[in-house]
């Protein structure tokens, strides 16, 4: 008899990505599908583009599996006649909160198509158009619900069935999962104190966790854990795995050759410092007007070490984070890093040495999918859903550990990183 499998798949800002996993936590097939283009104003998409990507990596997978969970990027609002979507990008609320964001989001959205429109999270209203029912939110455990987003179900509850359209054999579960930070955050056993992540991908952050009760201190953006009694703090970033993309289109250089050309830059990019701000800064600062800067660039410098300053920049930027975090009592102890920056050793020993912690780099690449394929067994009974569990009672990919290589000029940099954000937000100021 065939082993059951479940699939997770994470609606990402610029692919959809799909994996297979068993009982036993072990990734059997991986599979991603990229959008087309839409031309729409910044931060708004057609929602379909995402549909077809999730239904297109599901199909590459080439299994058939008993339940699908799908997650993704946000604060993402869409709407539920299928028109747009908005996503953390477009203006509206862009400083605010995810709640406030999404109240802002549905605001625009029934000024643009009507106030019928009702607001859906990215994911339900996927698993909606998959044949799940269409009135529902899912929460994550210890999350305020959306007002207007639809009756509340548990992260890891099944919402319906396929009924054998749309290329999908019929009776596979349906299984609402939720932001792609939480769902990293759950595949990485981010539910001890002292153990942080970073969550890679086209953005990336700094999140790491503590007993509930001291969250209040340190929470100026913060998410429950997949255990009770821990929090996650910290926040995420703008464009740290965009940087590297944004360099690569200007260079007409693939990112691993920027890498490989970065490592023959000595630390410290020889005085180049980079501001990643391409999409203004999220955490620390949360200033949407902030400029990407390159300071010290001088004739002799090429493309290499602009590379090394780019990549040295992003571990500064959590960095930052981490130093915020602090100073109000939270110790980054181990991190796991993920996503595409994930796969250069180079880039993740930057962050080991900024940071001063071991990293652990998992063996499976999506780890936000492999969160939603964790809701797809909780679906199922194969584990308990967030909320429900302890430490241990989830399976976790097999690590690689990257252990710290502090020094001095990173620790400047960093000051001086510091520095000259604060400057570039006064002269905004």
């Amino acid at each position: 008899m065939t082993e059951p499998l479940v699939v997770g798949v994470d609606v990402g800002s610029g692919s959809a990505r799909a994996i297979a996993l068993t009982p036993q936590g072990d990734v059997v097939a991986s599979a991603s599908a990229g959008y087309n283009g839409s031309g729409l104003p910044v931060g708004e998409v057609d929602p379909f583009v995402w549909f077809e990507g999730a239904l297109a990596t599901v199909a590459s997978l080439g299994v058939t599996p008993a339940a699908i969970c799908i997650g993704g990027h946000g604060p993402t609002t869409v709407a539920s006649t299928g028109e747009r979507a908005l996503t953390f990008r477009h203006p509206a609320g862009e400083s605010s909160s995810p709640p406030e964001q999404h109240a802002a989001h549905t605001e625009v959205l029934r000024e643009m198509f009507g106030s019928e429109v009702q607001p859906r999270q990215l994911w339900d209203w996927v698993l909606a158009r998959m044949g799940a029912r269409s009135d529902s939110q899912s929460l994550w455990p210890g999350s305020d619900p959306l007002a207007e987003f639809g009756e509340i179900v548990p992260v890891g509850s099944s919402v319906g069935e396929t009924d054998g359209g749309l290329g999908l054999p019929s009776g596979i579960r349906l299984v609402p999962g939720s932001n792609d930070a939480y769902m990293t955050a759950w595949a990485g056993g981010i539910d001890v104190p002292g153990r942080g992540f970073d969550p890679g991908g086209r953005t990336g952050g700094l999140g790491v966790a503590v007993e509930s009760e001291e969250h209040h201190e340190a929470a100026t953006y913060g998410m429950p854990s997949a255990v009770t009694g821990v929090y996650i703090v910290g926040g995420p970033v703008a464009a740290h795995g965009a940087l590297l993309d944004w360099w690569s289109g200007i260079t007409g250089r693939r990112v691993p050759e920027l890498i490989e050309l970065a490592a023959k830059v000595p630390p410290g990019s020889l005085g180049v410092m980079a501001l990643p701000f391409l999409e203004g800064e999220r955490a620390p600062r949360w200033n949407p007007d902030l400029s990407a800067e390159i300071v010290g660039l001088r004739i002799d410098h090429d493309v290499g070490v602009i590379s090394r300053a780019l990549l040295e920049s992003t571990a500064y930027g959590l960095g930052h984070i981490a130093q915020g975090l602090a100073g109000q009592g939270v110790v980054l102890e181990r991190l796991v890093c993920s996503g595409g920056p994930a796969r250069s050793n180079l880039w993740t020993s930057i962050k080991a040495a900024v940071l001063d912690v071991p990293i652990d780099v998992p063996s499976c690449d999506e780890m936000a999918s492999y969160g939603a394929a964790l809701g797809a067994g909780a679906a199922l009974g194969w584990w308990p859903r967030p909320g429900e569990g302890v430490s241990g009672d989830w399976p976790v990919p097999e690590m690689t550990t990257i252990e710290p290589e502090p020094l001095d000029v990173y620790q400047e940099g960093l000051e001086r990183f510091i520095h000259l954000g604060d400057a570039a937000a006064a002269r905004i100021e």
